[in-house]
């Protein structure tokens, strides 16, 4: 089918792949940002909690490799190149080698559901840089944001009543869903659709299951302590749950497209720790990861994205 461009690329925030990765990624990652060097050992620990290396690269190119073969089907035959800003392949490796390629038109996804500056425009301002820096001729045009998506919402319900199902069935009703995404600054969440996407997210998805009892927390802030930033966070309200009697919580990191350290240490083992302590059955929802009816998702985004942009 013909359209106008010539290749996908999925831009991902990366991780470590193997120890010796973590210093070096984190390197990136607080480049030109004053982040004290206590806090970056305390997130190399983490990675070192969860094996020494983030699922996240290995994910993505599971979900890039799903959506090309997703698209051959439908009669669209377009490369899916991967770029990450923190780990390899860089956005600027990848963004060289598909110049090479010959590659002008591209369709950008950004791995991430819901939009702030932090999730959405900094990837779209690390693609300009990128195309600066290599100084290739690039264009890039963005499908929209999964949030409300009905495949992204089918399969996210799906994962949550897996564990639904794990409780016994007269306590169901009663166990509490808590959505997590990232916390943002306040002041960058007032300028953004984030949370407003992200209440949209949790009530589709809560619609989906028939399930009212719900509510949204944030995890993962860094930043100075007496920043304000969007609350609550995750061991409080687990502390309050459990004092007002709740007795089976399910989290799902509906903010998290693939499992990363914010999945797998902060709520695998900080949150876990903290619902032992409170007597509170912790039960974690999975991500979409490169879940086929994710993958679908993608691939429809893409496809109105082709058609619009044709």
């Amino acid at each position: 089918m013909p359209n106008k461009y010539d290749a996908i690329l999925l831009i991902a925030y990366g991780g470590p792949e193997k120890p010796e990765d973590i210093h070096p990624f984190l390197a990136n990652v607080s480049e030109g940002r004053s982040i004290p060097p206590e806090r970056l050992e305390e997130v190399a620990h983490h990675y070192e909690l969860i094996g020494g290396r983030s699922p996240l690269n290995e994910l993505t190119l599971n979900q890039a490799k799903g959506l090309e073969n997703n698209l051959n089907k439908s009669g669209y035959d377009l490369p899916v190149y991967i770029g990450m800003r923190n780990w390899h392949p860089l956005l600027s490796e990848t963004i060289l080698e598909m110049s090479k390629a010959g590659i002008r038109n591209v369709i950008g996804i950004i791995m991430a559901a819901h939009q702030s500056d932090a999730s959405w425009e900094r990837y779209q301002r690390d693609v300009e840089q990128a195309i600066s820096t290599t100084a290739v001729e690039l264009e890039v045009d963005y499908t929209k944001p999964l949030y409300d998506h009905p495949l992204f919402i089918e399969d996210s319900a799906e994962r949550v009543a897996e564990c639904l199902e794990q409780i016994p069935f007269k306590e169901r009703e009663s166990a509490v869903l808590v959505f997590t995404a990232h916390s943002i600054p306040t002041p960058m969440a007032e300028v953004s659709p984030y949370k407003e996407q992200l209440d949209t997210s949790c009530r589709l998805i809560s619609k989906k299951l028939g399930h009212n009892n719900w509510m949204l927390a944030y995890q993962s802030r860094s930043g100075r302590p007496t920043d304000p930033w969007l609350e609550p966070g995750i061991p409080d309200v687990l502390r309050d749950l459990s004092k007002k009697g709740a007795t089976h919580v399910i989290i799902q990191p509906i903010g998290f497209l693939c499992d990363h350290v914010e999945v797998l240490f902060d709520i695998g083992i900080e949150a876990a720790a903290v619902a032992e302590e409170v007597g509170v059955n912790l039960l974690r929802a999975k991500t979409v990861n490169d879940d086929p009816k994710f993958i679908e998702a993608l691939a429809d985004v893409v496809i109105h994205q082709m058609k619009d942009g044709t």
